[in-house]
């Protein structure tokens, strides 16, 4: 009785699901709101279609722009964004949309002098050699600036998506620089 207690409990561990949450950035191609679906193309070229749930929260849209028929929380096509998603399959679920621009995340590049992801800060240098630090989300210290290597933290370029809050800069993505 006790080894098949454990055996289940070890098959369930396994058959749990857990989604990983990883980022894209680029331009809103398509918004169809009745699919609740948000076309995106990154940056590399490929396109994205994310699935819309109640859980997905909007990060400087709604200061983007007013809501139009054309739009979706201040969205609109040609809008540049930051889509934090999960995927199971070929179906990507949009968790957060983080909107890039006026009204929307700031941006500030510089080469990393400091990484910590468990204390959740970055610090950049930026070109006129002042130095930036910013506090970052649970996505930004989980996922993003995944495409920077071990080591090559302090010599990466990268750009910091950020906004405002309570005199605090908070980054909610950071990449490598183009």
């Amino acid at each position: 009785m006790r080894k098949s207690l454990i055996l289940i409990v070890v098959l369930l561990g396994f058959c749990s699901t857990s989604f990983a949450i990883t980022a894209v950035q680029g331009k809103v191609e398509k918004i169809d709101r009745e699919a609740k679906t948000i076309v995106v193309k990154a940056a590399d070229g490929t396109e994205h279609t994310f699935h819309f749930v109640g859980r997905t929260a909007f990060h400087g849209a709604e200061k983007a722009g007013e809501a139009t028929k054309e739009s979706f929380h201040g969205l609109v096509e040609g809008s540049d964004v930051v889509v934090h998603y999960s995927a199971k399959g070929t179906e990507e679920t949009a968790e957060e949309i983080d909107h890039v621009g006026e009204g929307g995340l700031q941006t500030a590049e510089g080469t990393i002098t400091h990484l910590d992801r468990g204390a959740k800060t970055v610090t950049i240098k930026t070109a006129d050699g002042t130095e930036q630090a910013f506090r970052l989300t649970d996505h930004a210290a989980a996922d993003a600036g995944k495409d920077i290597s071990e080591g090559a933290e302090k010599s990466g370029k990268v750009t910091v998506y950020y906004t405002e809050q309570a005199g605090h800069k908070i980054a909610h993505f950071f990449s490598k620089a183009l």
